[in-house]
Formats: C-alpha cells, structure tokens, sequence
C-alpha cells in the first residue's frame, strides 16, 4: 500500500460505503487524495477491491442490508486505525417504478437499502466516534438526491427514501448536537452524474443522458469526482459549524422554474 497523501484529512478514517464504482468510487480517490485512511465498502467484491486497491484504500465486503454486522465493519476500521472520523453513506438503488407498478417487494428492497442501511451506518458510526481518542468526534454524509425535494413520478420508492435520508440526517445531527458529542451530520444531495446506473438506463432507453443533462441550467451531467469533492468537504474541519445541513450538487436544477 502506498504511502497516505497529506492533505485536510490527514489523520482522519473514513468508510465510504457503495465504494465499487459511481460517487462512491471517487469519494474512495479524493479521500484518499485528501489524505485520509479509507475502508471502502460494497456488496460487488470485484470493483470494490480494485478501486480500493489502486487508490491505496482497504476494502470490506458488505451488504449494508445486514443491519446485525454493521458494528463488525465499523470495528474493523477502528481497529486497524484507532479510530473512525468519517462515514459517508452512499450506497443505494433504484427501481424504477412507479405508485402503480412498484410491488411490495421492490418497496422493501429499496428501504432497506436507502434508508434502512443508512440508518444502521449512523447509529454504528455513533457509537464508535464517541469513543474517539480525546472524546467525541466525526463526520457523517449521507447520500440523498434531488429527487427527495423534485420527485419522479417513475420511481416512487426511490424518491420518497431518498426524502427519509434527507430528514433522518437531520434528526441525528440535533441529536448529537443536543446530546454535547462533537459529532456532525450533513447530507449531500447530487443532481444528474454520470455514473453506471445513468449508463444503464442509456443503454435500456438511448437519449435518457442528454434529457437529464438538460434538466440543469449548466446543461450537463455531474462528474462524480464534483460530487466528491462536496463530501470531502464536509468531512473536513473547514466546516465544523455545519450539521443537519444538505449540499445540492445539481448544476442549479434545483434552483430555476420549471416552466423555463
């Protein structure tokens, strides 16, 4: 393994979760750039060993849907480094049904995946950065979308758990605030990227990239690096006043009327 990089994460362990590819991928690169240790995460073995491999970060299989093994990831991040500074929570899906087409079974998958699994990786993230080596601290991101303030009329599930994550951050960055930890809470809410899932829908329905790039004033998709580099932020100290905060990284989608 290389040497870790100096930069406004030095010192710091983070595990970024979703890490084989997307957003995940590059907050494993620009962490590790940022000088950060990294545990990298993902149910796909395969490309999540590999960007963790070439970016100098350590990879954990994992299923964030095993709630009961959650503390076992976080456990093996502390032990290696003493510590866990940051957690960013990206691992999610779609399913690309609507009211009238998503089964209950798509329903369930989606929530335990977006929100449930989130929910599990704060609650372990808790309780490992409050015995931090002199006290309390840390950084969690979690990964909403545009989608929780603009819904998809196609994607029901995914929309309002993507709304779930934006609410949840919320409610545990006022509860570590209230309860004196020095521990923030911040989600990140990325508009059109170019990542394999967009890649797939394009090749399911040719033209899907060019429609959503068009959504955004700047009239292009994100990189995911773009995106990275917002979470890398907030698990810096540069924002240490910021929590319960979301950080739109949508190119102004957001931002303009829709009947312009």
């Amino acid at each position: 393994m290389p040497d870790a990089p100096q930069g406004r994460l030095a010192g710091k362990v983070a595990i970024v979760t979703g890490c084989a590819s997307g957003i995940g991928a590059a907050t494993v690169r620009r962490l590790r750039a940022d000088g950060a240790e990294v545990l990298g995460t993902d149910i796909n073995t395969d490309w999540g060993a590999s960007v963790c491999a070439e970016s100098g970060a350590v990879f954990a299989a994992q299923d964030v849907c095993d709630f009961a093994a959650w503390p076992e990831i976080v456990e093996q991040a502390a032990a290696r480094w003493g510590r866990l500074d940051i957690l960013v929570n990206n691992a999610g899906t779609v399913s690309g049904l609507s009211i009238e087409d998503v089964t209950d079974e798509a329903w369930d998958r989606i929530y335990n995946i977006n929100i449930k699994g989130t929910m599990a990786g704060c609650r372990a993230a808790i309780a490992a950065m409050k015995g931090n080596p002199g006290g309390s601290t840390g950084s969690i991101i979690n990964i909403s979308s545009t989608s929780a303030l603009g819904a998809l009329p196609s994607d029901v599930a995914y929309c309002s758990s993507k709304g779930a994550v934006r609410v949840l951050t919320k409610s545990v960055a006022t509860h570590c605030a209230k309860e004196g930890y020095n521990i923030r809470c911040n989600s990140v809410m990325p508009g059109g990227t170019d990542t394999n899932i967009l890649a797939q829908a394009e090749d399911a329905a040719p033209g899907i990239k060019a429609a959503v790039a068009a959504t955004a004033p700047m009239n292009r998709l994100a990189d995911p690096a773009e995106t990275a580099a917002a979470i890398a932020f907030l698990a810096s100290d540069e924002c240490a006043y910021m929590t319960g905060s979301e950080m739109l990284v949508d190119g102004g989608m957001m931002s303009i009327h829709p009947g312009f």
